[in-house]
């Protein structure tokens, strides 16, 4: 009795792994998946490759595709700030808004976007257009733009 793929072989093996990706994320059976599919496509073109050949491509394929996503990906959290996870308060920095009410004594309120704001900065009236320079924890240091 001799072991003979055939093409339909190889992509429920690729569809196999995919679904175990599904649950198991990472990226790594994808790309074994990928591989066991692109193998099974060439089989079905070629399908004269043995059984030791088909075995070593998708061995070259899946190692080669997951050393190319490692090298290729983009780095982890390259969209958040820098700062860390849901830290909005620094994409405010640079920005310009208009005081609700007047900052007295150093403080006051801003409102920005959906949510209320401290504010420290020089004693401004209500209506000052004011640009966020810094920002302390949750409180937003501003200066009166011009």
């Amino acid at each position: 009795m001799s072991l003979h793929p055939l093409f339909w072989h190889w992509w429920i093996a690729g569809l196999a792994l995919m679904i175990v990706e599904a649950f198991l994320p990472g990226a790594f059976f994808l790309w074994m998946g990928i591989s066991a599919l692109i193998v099974g496509t060439i089989l079905w073109v070629a399908p004269g490759i043995g059984i030791f050949a088909q075995v070593a491509l998708f061995a070259v394929i899946a190692i080669g595709s997951v050393l190319a996503w490692r090298r290729l990906r983009p780095p982890k959290n390259a969209h958040l700030p820098a700062s860390g996870l849901n830290d909005r308060s620094r994409l405010y920095t640079g920005r310009s808004f208009t005081l609700d009410t007047a900052i007295v004594n150093g403080i006051g309120q801003l409102r920005v976007d959906d949510g209320q704001w401290r504010v420290a900065g020089p004693d401004l009236s209500a209506g000052t257009c004011v640009r966020v320079i810094a920002v302390d924890g949750a409180t937003l240091k501003v200066e009166k733009a011009d």
